[in-house]
């Protein structure tokens, strides 16, 4: 059960979709630089679940091993986020952001720098678009990559990962002519989620105004 109150009611959801598919928007375009075609990402869904909910929903989609990019916030709201690819998608990205002017062993070899560079790209301009829209600043580490299926990456190996909640977003990527897609998910405690929750719920204020 997710507590009462880090449960986001229907306009919380909504001013939250918003802000983050801005900051999606602004990742994508990013990533059009990098990539040299157009790319296309959106939010459809947004959902506050458990750690272990986060990892079975991925791995009732995905079958493959997972490849994700992680980076660490901290700030008001503290947490982590991931940017999860099934593995095949992965080198197709690494494809894309070459511009396929790479032979199999090389796209191989370019994998890691190509998937953190990317991460960056898309992390930060959620992250960043996040903390602006809400008037709060967060700090960020360095992305890493990490691979395995969704309880690895989740981290589901005892009773600690009970009190660990997860702000999962589906992300639809498209990149023209290439089939990709994959996940956002942020990880954040309780206390972390009950700022997030306030922060929002100031955000909707500042925007219906007085008038709402």
């Amino acid at each position: 059960m997710i507590p009462e109150s880090v449960a986001l009611a229907e306009l919380e959801r909504d001013a939250l979709t918003e802000i983050v598919n801005i900051g999606v928007s602004r990742a994508a375009s990013n990533l059009r630089k990098m990539i040299g075609d157009q790319v296309t990402l959106s939010v459809p869904a947004i959902d506050v679940v458990s750690q272990r909910r986060a990892a079975r929903l991925i791995s009732e989609r995905e079958v493959a091993e997972l490849v994700a990019v992680r980076q660490d916030f901290a700030g008001p709201f503290s947490g982590r986020a991931l940017l999860i690819f099934p593995e095949s998608n992965s080198l197709e990205l690494v494809r894309a952001v070459t511009g396929d002017a790479l032979n199999a062993q090389e796209v191989v070899d370019m994998e890691q720098e190509a998937l953190t560079e990317t991460g960056n790209v898309i992390l930060n301009s959620c992250l960043a678009t996040m903390a602006n829209m809400l008037k709060r600043s967060l700090t960020m580490t360095i992305p890493e990559v990490l691979r395995g299926n969704g309880a690895t990456l989740f981290e589901i190996d005892d009773a600690s990962a009970a009190d660990g909640l997860v702000l999962f977003l589906y992300i639809d990527f498209a990149v023209r002519n290439r089939d990709i897609r994959g996940y956002i998910a942020m990880i954040m405690d309780i206390p972390s989620l009950e700022v997030l929750k306030e922060l929002l719920d100031e955000f909707i204020a500042r925007v219906v105004g007085t008038d709402g």
